[in-house]
């Protein structure tokens, strides 16, 4: 079969989908991998009301070429902008005929054997026909589904599925159990392992779970996972020069945050190693800030509280979106959105050097299939 190795002239073809900030896309840029993406989705945590079977009987009816368009319209009527889309087409090279806002309605079939490598990590909702030993069909019904749907019709060499710990246990055990057997059953070898940020060179505590698949077509080795490495870098070290005054909390952030007793678990203060980023970080005091020694302009504010702390007069912050972005790994990235949606989209992402680490280690494995998909 032909060479697997990625150049100028062969490009690893990547797709996602619940795309977020892109941070397979990152990982790529990062190393230096040419690559292209050949289509991305997310809808931008917004929400449409109609069903379905609604939603199929408005567009079946039509052109596929007009379909697309009209669930674009559908979320457009919605009244919210898709940010996530905005965060995206800000750093990678995408046109907008290659960007789908729901899962449900991409047709997989198009694609087939056009990608390399397929990422995303659905919710892990329960399988109400659990137990009927259908296969795919089990799943009906959940965004997994279409997850698996578009496995079985891309048909690309590798995916990488990312989750939450809690989908191990979710349900008994009988959701990580399906999703498994699923896999499995459109013909992949699976490997999964929990990964933990801190554990790639990151300061972050970040526990997930990334499932690996490679089409069996191609008689790979087995998938291993990357090797934990030691963890050389502190927080610190990614936290900006300059701190706008509005990132400081009045009195009551203040004193909710410096308080262990009233902020339990909610807030960490100045940490070496900061918790799990999450959706709602920086929102009413949650995740993790830095209280610092007042400045001269803090001093003359009279918004930003000045407090005691470890016996000093001190100040208290949020991190800024910058900070955050660094500490999930990314380098670089423009940012086009509000801070409120910055640290939402952020927290929703994946780990950069996990995904890194595991996007190397299929490459590598890549490198030496016997097989061909084609065969």
């Amino acid at each position: 079969m032909s060479s697997m190795k990625y150049s100028k002239k062969k490009k690893l073809k990547i797709a996602t989908v619940f795309s977020g900030i892109g941070a397979a896309e990152q990982a790529l840029k990062q190393l230096n991998i040419p690559h292209e993406i050949v289509f991305a989705c997310d809808n931008g945590e917004r929400y449409l009301d109609y069903s379905v079977d609604k939603i199929n009987e408005i567009i079946l009816s039509k052109p596929k070429t007009k379909r697309e368009k009209i669930i674009r319209e559908l979320y457009d009527d919605t009244g919210k902008p898709n940010n996530v889309k905005l965060s995206y087409f800000a750093n990678y090279d995408i046109s907008d005929d290659r960007w789908y806002e729901d899962i449900r309605f991409v047709d997989g079939k198009k694609y087939n054997g056009k990608v390399d490598l397929f990422v995303g990590g659905s919710p892990c909702q329960s399988f109400s026909t659990y137990g009927h030993r259908k296969g795919l069909e089990d799943t009906r019904g959940t965004l997994f589904y279409d997850y698996a749907r578009l496995v079985l019709e891309i048909q690309p060499k590798a995916f990488i599925f990312e989750n939450v710990t809690g989908l191990l246990n979710h349900d008994n055990g009988k959701t990580w159990k399906k999703i498994k057997e699923t896999f499995e059953m459109l013909n992949y070898d699976i490997k999964m392992q929990i990964l933990n940020a801190a554990d790639y060179n990151l300061p972050q505590l970040r526990r997930r779970v990334f499932v690996v698949g490679i089409n069996k077509k191609l008689k790979c080795p087995e998938y291993e996972f990357p090797k934990p490495v030691p963890l050389t870098h502190k927080s610190t070290e990614y936290l900006d020069t300059y701190v706008p005054n509005k990132y400081y909390l009045g009195e009551k952030g203040f004193n909710f945050v410096t308080k262990v007793e009233r902020s339990a678990r909610r807030a960490r203060v100045n940490q070496d190693i900061i918790g799990c980023q999450t959706a709602n970080q920086q929102f009413n005091w949650v995740g993790d800030f830095r209280v610092e020694s007042p400045t001269e302009s803090h001093m003359k504010d009279s918004r930003i509280y000045k407090g005691m702390y470890n016996g000093k007069l001190s100040v208290a912050r949020q991190m800024t979106p910058n900070e955050l972005l660094r500490l999930m790994g990314f380098e670089n990235f423009n940012i086009v959105v509000k801070d409120t949606v910055m640290w939402r989209q952020t927290g929703n992402s994946i780990a950069v050097p996990v995904i890194k680490s595991v996007i190397k280690k299929i490459i590598e494995t890549l490198e030496k299939a016997k097989g061909d998909i084609d065969e």
